[in-house]
């Protein structure tokens, strides 16, 4: 993995914590698919920085859960 899509995972993990973000919000605030959004806080955040990526989970099953 190289080092701007660390950033850009690490940097989408804080803004959905910090916002309450959905993946559809985040991904147009960032200018990327839902599906880059989705991928980066999901599977390269978890290996970046676990904790972060706990709480991304959170909040997104709560989105989920809300549709």
């Amino acid at each position: 993995m190289n080092e701007i899509a660390r950033i850009r995972s690490v940097e989408l993990g804080e803004y959905i914590v910090k916002n309450k973000s959905t993946v559809r919000a985040a991904a147009k605030v960032f200018g990327i698919s839902k599906s880059t959004v989705h991928t980066d806080v999901t599977q390269k955040l978890e290996e970046i920085d676990p904790g972060l990526c706990r709480e991304v989970r959170e909040i997104l099953d709560i989105n989920k859960a809300q549709r």
